[in-house]
Protein backbone atom coordinates (compact mmCIF):
# COMPACT_ATOMS: atom_id res chain seq x y z
CA UNK A 1 0.00 0.00 0.00
CA UNK A 2 1.05 3.35 -0.75
CA UNK A 3 2.04 5.50 2.10
CA UNK A 4 1.71 9.31 2.71
CA UNK A 5 3.31 11.78 4.88
CA UNK A 6 1.25 13.76 6.80
CA UNK A 7 1.03 17.16 8.43
CA UNK A 8 -0.86 18.36 11.25
CA UNK A 9 -1.12 22.09 12.15
CA UNK A 10 -2.25 22.59 15.77
CA UNK A 11 -1.88 20.20 18.50
CA UNK A 12 -5.14 20.92 21.00
CA UNK A 13 -8.21 18.48 21.38
CA UNK A 14 -8.50 18.59 17.94
CA UNK A 15 -4.93 17.74 17.18
CA UNK A 16 -4.67 15.01 19.32
CA UNK A 17 -7.68 13.27 18.59
CA UNK A 18 -6.46 13.75 14.85
CA UNK A 19 -3.47 11.40 15.91
CA UNK A 20 -5.26 9.20 17.80
CA UNK A 21 -7.53 8.49 14.72
CA UNK A 22 -4.73 8.01 12.22
CA UNK A 23 -3.35 5.34 14.20
CA UNK A 24 -6.89 3.64 15.07
CA UNK A 25 -7.63 3.54 11.36
CA UNK A 26 -4.26 2.35 10.45
CA UNK A 27 -4.24 5.50 7.82
CA UNK A 28 -1.14 4.54 5.37
CA UNK A 29 1.19 7.52 7.12
CA UNK A 30 4.94 7.06 6.46
CA UNK A 31 5.15 10.20 8.69
CA UNK A 32 3.11 11.94 11.00
CA UNK A 33 4.68 15.58 11.03
CA UNK A 34 3.05 17.87 13.66
CA UNK A 35 3.74 21.57 13.50
CA UNK A 36 2.79 24.67 16.19
CA UNK A 37 4.30 27.92 17.32
CA UNK A 38 7.56 26.29 18.34
CA UNK A 39 9.55 23.68 17.66
CA UNK A 40 9.67 21.26 20.98
CA UNK A 41 9.52 17.70 22.21
CA UNK A 42 5.80 16.62 23.33
CA UNK A 43 3.81 13.55 24.39
CA UNK A 44 1.05 13.85 21.57
CA UNK A 45 -1.91 10.98 21.97
CA UNK A 46 0.92 8.98 23.79
CA UNK A 47 3.68 9.08 21.11
CA UNK A 48 6.82 11.44 21.08
CA UNK A 49 6.81 13.78 18.85
CA UNK A 50 9.80 16.61 17.43
CA UNK A 51 6.83 18.80 16.88
CA UNK A 52 8.85 21.25 14.16
CA UNK A 53 7.56 25.54 14.23
CA UNK A 54 5.54 26.39 11.56
CA UNK A 55 6.59 28.12 8.50
CA UNK A 56 5.97 27.70 4.76
CA UNK A 57 9.07 25.24 4.30
CA UNK A 58 7.50 23.04 7.30
CA UNK A 59 5.15 21.73 4.54
CA UNK A 60 7.66 20.93 1.87
CA UNK A 61 7.32 16.37 0.96
CA UNK A 62 3.65 16.43 2.30
CA UNK A 63 1.19 14.50 0.65
CA UNK A 64 -1.63 16.24 3.25
CA UNK A 65 -1.79 19.04 5.84
CA UNK A 66 -4.30 18.65 8.45
CA UNK A 67 -5.07 21.87 9.94
CA UNK A 68 -6.63 21.20 13.68
CA UNK A 69 -8.52 24.43 14.49
CA UNK A 70 -11.37 23.91 17.15
CA UNK A 71 -15.06 25.99 16.81
CA UNK A 72 -14.51 28.82 15.22
CA UNK A 73 -10.75 28.86 15.15
CA UNK A 74 -8.84 31.22 12.35
CA UNK A 75 -5.67 32.07 11.52
CA UNK A 76 -3.43 29.08 10.63
CA UNK A 77 -4.94 27.89 6.97
CA UNK A 78 -5.12 31.57 6.34
CA UNK A 79 -1.45 31.96 6.82
CA UNK A 80 0.09 28.95 5.50
CA UNK A 81 -3.20 26.68 3.77
CA UNK A 82 -2.74 28.10 -0.14
CA UNK A 83 0.96 28.24 0.16
CA UNK A 84 1.27 24.65 1.31
CA UNK A 85 -1.03 23.90 -1.94
CA UNK A 86 1.20 25.68 -4.09
CA UNK A 87 3.64 23.26 -2.41
CA UNK A 88 2.06 20.38 -3.95
CA UNK A 89 -0.31 19.64 -0.24
CA UNK A 90 -3.47 18.93 0.09
CA UNK A 91 -5.00 21.05 3.02
CA UNK A 92 -7.96 20.07 4.83
CA UNK A 93 -8.62 22.76 6.94
CA UNK A 94 -11.27 21.96 10.66
CA UNK A 95 -11.25 25.88 11.08
CA UNK A 96 -13.92 28.03 9.06
CA UNK A 97 -11.78 30.55 7.05
CA UNK A 98 -12.33 29.20 3.91
CA UNK A 99 -15.78 26.46 4.27
CA UNK A 100 -17.51 29.25 1.86
CA UNK A 101 -15.21 29.70 -0.49
CA UNK A 102 -16.05 28.81 -3.97
CA UNK A 103 -12.76 27.25 -4.51
CA UNK A 104 -13.34 24.91 -1.94
CA UNK A 105 -15.08 21.47 -0.91
CA UNK A 106 -17.05 21.65 1.99
CA UNK A 107 -17.30 17.75 2.88
CA UNK A 108 -18.14 14.61 4.80
CA UNK A 109 -17.59 12.39 3.32
CA UNK A 110 -20.72 9.70 4.18
CA UNK A 111 -22.91 12.78 2.31
CA UNK A 112 -20.98 14.46 -0.56
CA UNK A 113 -17.84 13.11 -1.34
CA UNK A 114 -18.22 13.53 -4.52
CA UNK A 115 -17.40 17.56 -3.79
CA UNK A 116 -14.01 16.35 -3.74
CA UNK A 117 -13.83 15.30 -7.63
CA UNK A 118 -13.58 19.34 -8.58
CA UNK A 119 -10.95 20.06 -5.84
CA UNK A 120 -7.91 22.25 -5.63
CA UNK A 121 -6.15 20.97 -3.21
CA UNK A 122 -7.80 23.01 -0.57
CA UNK A 123 -10.67 21.02 1.22
CA UNK A 124 -12.57 22.21 4.77
CA UNK A 125 -14.15 20.38 7.35
CA UNK A 126 -17.75 21.76 7.91
CA UNK A 127 -18.78 22.98 11.65
CA UNK A 128 -19.19 20.42 14.26
CA UNK A 129 -22.71 21.03 15.02
CA UNK A 130 -22.97 20.53 10.71
CA UNK A 131 -21.73 17.44 10.66
CA UNK A 132 -23.87 16.22 13.84
CA UNK A 133 -26.84 17.50 12.60
CA UNK A 134 -26.53 16.87 8.84
CA UNK A 135 -25.58 13.34 9.27
CA UNK A 136 -29.21 12.14 9.51
CA UNK A 137 -30.71 14.87 7.95
CA UNK A 138 -28.90 13.99 4.56
CA UNK A 139 -30.58 10.36 4.28
CA UNK A 140 -33.50 11.86 4.52
CA UNK A 141 -33.48 15.10 2.37
CA UNK A 142 -32.12 12.42 -0.29
CA UNK A 143 -35.58 10.53 0.03
CA UNK A 144 -37.56 13.66 0.83
CA UNK A 145 -36.49 17.14 0.09
CA UNK A 146 -36.31 18.95 3.39
CA UNK A 147 -37.74 22.74 2.91
CA UNK A 148 -37.19 24.07 6.30
CA UNK A 149 -34.98 23.23 9.73
CA UNK A 150 -35.28 24.68 13.41
CA UNK A 151 -32.38 23.20 15.23
CA UNK A 152 -31.55 24.22 18.83
CA UNK A 153 -28.05 22.98 19.73
CA UNK A 154 -26.51 21.89 23.38
CA UNK A 155 -22.79 22.14 22.65
CA UNK A 156 -20.27 21.07 24.72
CA UNK A 157 -16.96 23.08 25.85
CA UNK A 158 -14.75 20.56 24.17
CA UNK A 159 -15.75 22.60 21.54
CA UNK A 160 -14.04 25.37 22.73
CA UNK A 161 -10.76 23.36 23.01
CA UNK A 162 -8.62 22.48 26.67
CA UNK A 163 -8.61 25.48 28.46
CA UNK A 164 -13.10 25.01 28.65
CA UNK A 165 -12.74 21.57 29.53
CA UNK A 166 -10.54 22.63 32.11
CA UNK A 167 -12.33 25.40 33.00
CA UNK A 168 -15.66 23.08 33.35
CA UNK A 169 -13.88 20.79 35.68
CA UNK A 170 -12.36 23.08 37.95
CA UNK A 171 -15.80 25.45 38.42
CA UNK A 172 -17.38 21.88 39.40
CA UNK A 173 -14.90 20.95 42.19
CA UNK A 174 -14.96 24.68 43.18
CA UNK A 175 -18.63 24.28 43.49
CA UNK A 176 -18.59 21.35 45.24
CA UNK A 177 -15.83 22.72 48.20
CA UNK A 178 -18.04 25.64 48.07
CA UNK A 179 -14.82 27.83 46.96
CA UNK A 180 -15.06 30.98 44.25
CA UNK A 181 -15.88 29.97 40.93
CA UNK A 182 -13.59 31.64 38.53
CA UNK A 183 -14.05 32.66 34.70
CA UNK A 184 -11.63 32.57 32.40
CA UNK A 185 -12.61 30.59 28.65
CA UNK A 186 -16.38 31.77 29.05
CA UNK A 187 -17.48 35.14 30.04
CA UNK A 188 -19.86 33.94 32.54
CA UNK A 189 -19.65 30.60 34.95
CA UNK A 190 -20.41 27.41 32.51
CA UNK A 191 -20.82 24.66 35.52
CA UNK A 192 -24.39 24.05 36.18
CA UNK A 193 -25.27 26.74 33.60
CA UNK A 194 -25.98 27.35 29.87
CA UNK A 195 -24.81 29.93 27.69
CA UNK A 196 -27.22 30.51 25.07
CA UNK A 197 -24.44 32.53 22.48
CA UNK A 198 -21.46 30.52 20.45
CA UNK A 199 -19.76 33.21 18.32
CA UNK A 200 -19.92 36.25 17.32
CA UNK A 201 -22.68 38.18 16.10
CA UNK A 202 -23.27 38.07 12.45
CA UNK A 203 -24.37 41.71 10.90
CA UNK A 204 -25.56 39.41 7.55
CA UNK A 205 -27.82 37.63 9.97
CA UNK A 206 -29.48 40.47 12.63
CA UNK A 207 -29.40 38.52 16.41
CA UNK A 208 -28.01 35.35 15.31
CA UNK A 209 -24.44 34.02 16.26
CA UNK A 210 -21.41 33.22 13.76
CA UNK A 211 -22.38 29.32 14.90
CA UNK A 212 -26.10 30.29 13.88
CA UNK A 213 -24.84 31.52 10.86
CA UNK A 214 -23.04 28.64 9.99
CA UNK A 215 -25.68 25.86 10.46
CA UNK A 216 -27.67 27.83 7.70
CA UNK A 217 -25.03 28.53 5.16
CA UNK A 218 -23.11 25.35 5.27
CA UNK A 219 -26.02 23.17 5.06
CA UNK A 220 -27.21 24.63 1.99
CA UNK A 221 -23.64 24.29 -0.04
CA UNK A 222 -23.24 20.56 1.25
CA UNK A 223 -26.91 19.50 0.74
CA UNK A 224 -26.73 21.59 -2.96
CA UNK A 225 -29.65 23.15 -1.64
CA UNK A 226 -29.64 27.04 -1.82
CA UNK A 227 -33.16 27.90 -0.47
CA UNK A 228 -33.48 25.52 2.22
CA UNK A 229 -34.67 27.77 5.13
CA UNK A 230 -33.09 27.20 8.31
CA UNK A 231 -33.63 28.69 11.76
CA UNK A 232 -30.60 27.33 15.01
CA UNK A 233 -30.27 28.76 18.03
CA UNK A 234 -26.92 27.46 19.59
CA UNK A 235 -26.14 27.06 23.04
CA UNK A 236 -23.32 26.25 25.54
CA UNK A 237 -23.88 23.34 28.08
CA UNK A 238 -21.96 22.00 30.86
CA UNK A 239 -21.02 18.62 29.22
CA UNK A 240 -17.04 17.72 28.56
CA UNK A 241 -17.51 15.87 25.08
CA UNK A 242 -20.70 15.18 22.59
CA UNK A 243 -23.04 18.02 20.88
CA UNK A 244 -27.10 17.61 20.96
CA UNK A 245 -29.42 18.61 18.39
CA UNK A 246 -32.96 18.82 18.76
CA UNK A 247 -34.07 19.02 15.20
CA UNK A 248 -37.71 20.29 13.95
CA UNK A 249 -37.81 19.41 10.04
CA UNK A 250 -40.33 20.38 7.34
CA UNK A 251 -40.27 18.27 4.32
CA UNK A 252 -41.60 19.06 0.66
CA UNK A 253 -43.67 16.08 0.98
CA UNK A 254 -44.92 13.57 4.32
CA UNK A 255 -42.05 11.70 5.56
CA UNK A 256 -42.99 8.88 8.24
CA UNK A 257 -40.89 8.51 11.53
CA UNK A 258 -41.22 4.75 10.29
CA UNK A 259 -40.00 5.69 7.21
CA UNK A 260 -37.15 7.97 8.76
CA UNK A 261 -36.11 5.00 11.37
CA UNK A 262 -35.49 2.44 8.01
CA UNK A 263 -33.46 5.23 6.53
CA UNK A 264 -31.76 5.92 8.76
CA UNK A 265 -31.02 2.88 10.02
CA UNK A 266 -28.89 2.27 6.69
CA UNK A 267 -26.99 5.17 6.76
CA UNK A 268 -23.49 4.92 7.33
CA UNK A 269 -22.36 6.90 10.70
CA UNK A 270 -25.74 6.88 12.16
CA UNK A 271 -27.12 4.17 14.82
CA UNK A 272 -30.42 4.78 15.65
CA UNK A 273 -31.16 5.01 19.65
CA UNK A 274 -35.25 5.37 19.55
CA UNK A 275 -37.13 3.20 22.19
CA UNK A 276 -38.57 5.94 24.67
CA UNK A 277 -40.74 3.38 26.67
CA UNK A 278 -37.27 1.24 27.27
CA UNK A 279 -35.28 4.33 27.88
CA UNK A 280 -33.48 4.41 24.63
CA UNK A 281 -32.40 7.48 23.44
CA UNK A 282 -29.56 9.47 22.57
CA UNK A 283 -27.00 10.68 25.52
CA UNK A 284 -23.86 12.96 24.93
CA UNK A 285 -22.44 10.23 27.72
CA UNK A 286 -22.97 7.30 24.94
CA UNK A 287 -21.88 9.48 22.12
CA UNK A 288 -18.35 10.78 23.55
CA UNK A 289 -15.47 8.81 22.11
CA UNK A 290 -17.41 7.16 19.43
CA UNK A 291 -17.47 7.42 15.64
CA UNK A 292 -21.15 7.49 14.84
CA UNK A 293 -23.69 10.01 15.31
CA UNK A 294 -26.91 8.47 17.48
CA UNK A 295 -30.32 9.79 16.75
CA UNK A 296 -33.99 9.23 18.31
CA UNK A 297 -36.52 10.51 19.61
CA UNK A 298 -38.23 10.82 16.01
CA UNK A 299 -41.91 11.80 15.95
CA UNK A 300 -44.10 13.54 14.00
CA UNK A 301 -44.16 17.50 13.99
CA UNK A 302 -47.65 18.58 13.72
CA UNK A 303 -47.30 21.83 13.80
CA UNK A 304 -46.54 21.99 10.72
CA UNK A 305 -47.55 20.45 7.27
CA UNK A 306 -45.59 17.17 6.55
CA UNK A 307 -43.46 17.89 10.12
CA UNK A 308 -40.79 15.32 11.75
CA UNK A 309 -38.72 16.38 14.61
CA UNK A 310 -35.47 14.30 16.02
CA UNK A 311 -33.00 14.30 18.36
CA UNK A 312 -29.05 13.19 17.18
CA UNK A 313 -25.95 13.52 19.56
CA UNK A 314 -22.29 13.23 17.91
CA UNK A 315 -19.09 13.47 19.78
CA UNK A 316 -17.61 16.88 18.09
CA UNK A 317 -14.22 16.41 18.81
CA UNK A 318 -14.36 13.25 16.84
CA UNK A 319 -16.63 13.08 13.88
CA UNK A 320 -17.27 16.24 14.60
CA UNK A 321 -14.07 17.50 13.84
CA UNK A 322 -10.94 14.78 13.66
CA UNK A 323 -12.71 11.93 11.96
CA UNK A 324 -14.24 13.86 9.58
CA UNK A 325 -10.81 15.64 8.36
CA UNK A 326 -8.84 11.88 8.22
CA UNK A 327 -12.30 10.14 6.21
CA UNK A 328 -11.79 13.24 4.05
CA UNK A 329 -8.42 12.38 3.27
CA UNK A 330 -9.18 8.39 2.80
CA UNK A 331 -12.12 9.41 0.50
CA UNK A 332 -9.27 11.10 -1.77
CA UNK A 333 -7.06 8.49 -1.55
CA UNK A 334 -9.96 6.18 -2.57
CA UNK A 335 -10.85 8.41 -5.33
CA UNK A 336 -7.63 8.31 -6.54
CA UNK A 337 -7.48 12.09 -5.83
CA UNK A 338 -3.73 11.78 -4.25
Amino acid sequence: MKQYKVGLVGIGAVGTEIVKVLRERNFPAEEIRIMARSARRETVAGEEFDVVAASPEAFDGLDFALFAGTEGARGASQTYGWDAVARGVIVIDNGDDFRMDDRVPLVIPEINADALDNHQGFVANPNCSTIIGLMPLAPLHRAVPIRRLIVSTYQSVSGTGRSAINELEAQTRAYAAGEEIEVSAYPYQIAFNCLPQIGSLKDTMPGYTSEEAKMLFESRKILGAPDLRVSSTCVRVPVFYAHSEAINIEFAAPMTPEQARELLAAAPGVQVVDDVPNGQYPMPLDAAGGDDVLVGRIRPDDSVENGLALFAVGDNIRKGAALNAVQIAEAMIERGLK
